[in-house]
């Protein structure tokens, strides 16, 4: 019964591994990497590119990982559609119910609320170009932004996205391409800002730093969603999803460090948190307003495919309850509740949004919680409780040495980032315009 509910609402398993990819492409390369230089800045040149590429190496292997452990148990006759679903077959049904399921569910809504919010802010942003005395708050296109979002949810099903998420494909490359190249005209311009490159703070707030930096990356690397994508793809999956990675990582090295090193490299320790935010000096623009402009479109109209990703989990959520899996996905009995639930599911998010416009550091905390554990921790338990290598093989130590640091880091993580919401809580305010 409960497949027959997620294939109704969420899965479509007709997809090949070119759809894979795209739908892959959309939850990992998404405008969070814009951050990277502000974490680089925290790192330093050797530490931050150090850590980036690790977390490449890391991910890529654990996705795989994952990929393996989903294929082995299709193969048994039990295909799995959710981290969910993997949680209670291979650890228990207490571990998929009141751990895993509940953790998912958290960062890809957490997810939706962050997308809605930088949604708001690009549109902000580009409503400040042509207007910069202009009245509208950021409340006020957070709202425009769930709008857009209220529609596009409507989509029946994962699979359908598939288009949709090809455009995404091209649009992280197209904002990135601009980035990267508005970043190297501001340094070899005029009007230039001064550089340091010295890791900001001293003794303990530059450790905890770090830290929070390595929670930023780990999380602009996060895709809570791998048995949901995997479960798009047509039978026979052998190999399938291995190939929609190849894909997926050739986007995320060619964007990850052109913006990474490039924005750095422009504003060294003073990049902000999103780096298009340095593109402007008090309120006049570095680059030509047009290619600003443009950036902003870019990223606004990527940010809206990444939001219907991360609505997946909570539309099976949803939808697991109130559906008739009997009954045509179309029919009236299924498109009625799909409508109310996903449309409440939008409001609810946008209104959090609008409320909350520091929810970066609260995604911090949910990165250090959530990603590490989903994306570091949980793959490597997986395939060596599903294949039980030898305890004198290299596999099993590197996927517990892997577990184990993550795991360290995913603390250490956690208690930086709840330091930092304390330290910034004073600058806190409901429905702030920032």
């Amino acid at each position: 019964m409960v497949h027959k509910v997620l294939k109704l609402c969420l899965v479509r398993a007709t997809g090949s591994w070119l759809h894979c990819g795209y739908h892959l492409t959309a939850a990992i390369v998404a405008p969070a990497l814009l951050s990277i230089p502000f974490a680089l800045g925290l790192l330093g040149w050797a530490g931050g590119v150090a850590t980036l590429t690790m977390a490449a190496l890391v991910t890529y292997y654990s996705y795989n990982l994952l990929s393996l452990v989903l294929e082995h148990h299709a193969q048994l006759g039990k295909r799995q559609l959710r981290f969910r679903d993997m949680a209670h077959d291979i650890l228990g049904p207490g571990w998929g119910k009141y751990f895993v399921g509940p953790l998912q569910l958290g960062i890809c809504y957490g997810a939706v609320i962050a997308c809605t919010l930088l949604g708001g802010q690009s549109l902000k942003f580009i409503y400040l170009l042509s207007r910069p005395d202009g009245s509208m708050q950021l409340s006020h296109f957070v709202v425009i932004f769930g709008g857009l979002t209220l529609l596009m949810a409507q989509m029946p099903s994962f699979h359908s996205l598939r288009h949709i998420n090809l455009v995404s494909l091209v649009l992280c490359l197209a904002y990135c391409a601009c980035t990267t190249a508005g970043s190297i005209y501001i340094a070899n311009s005029k009007n230039a800002p001064p550089r340091d490159y010295a890791i900001t703070g001293v003794g303990i707030n530059r450790l905890f730093g770090a830290f929070n930096a390595i929670s930023i990356i780990a999380t602009t690397y996060g895709n809570g969603i791998i048995p949901e994508i995997q479960a798009t793809v047509a039978e026979p999956v052998k190999g399938k999803m291995f190939r929609g990675l190849l894909l997926c990582y050739a986007v995320v090295i060619s964007t990850f460090f052109s913006v990474g090193i490039s924005g750095y490299w422009a504003f060294g320790n003073d990049a902000q948190g999103s780096v298009l935010q340095n593109f402007m000096v008090n309120g006049k623009p570095l680059v030509p307003s047009w290619f600003l402009l443009m950036t902003n479109v870019f990223t606004l109209l990527q940010v809206t495919a990444t939001s219907l990703v991360y609505l997946q989990p909570t539309n099976v959520v949803l939808e697991r309850r109130f559906a008739n899996p009997k009954m045509d996905q179309f029919s009236m009995r299924n498109v009625v509740p799909r409508l109310i639930t996903r449309s409440l599911s939008v409001i609810v998010a946008t209104t959090v949004a609008a409320m909350l416009p520091f929810f970066g550091d609260i995604m911090a905390l949910f990165g250090a919680f959530g990603c590490i554990p989903l994306d570091f921790i949980l793959p490597m338990v997986f395939y060596n409780v599903t294949f039980k290598p030898s305890k004198k093989s290299l596999i099993f130590w590197i996927n517990t040495a892997i577990a184990v640091v993550s795991s360290v880091l995913s603390l250490v993580g956690a208690v930086a980032s709840v330091r930092q919401i304390i330290l910034d809580a004073k600058t806190y305010r409901l429905f702030a315009n920032l």
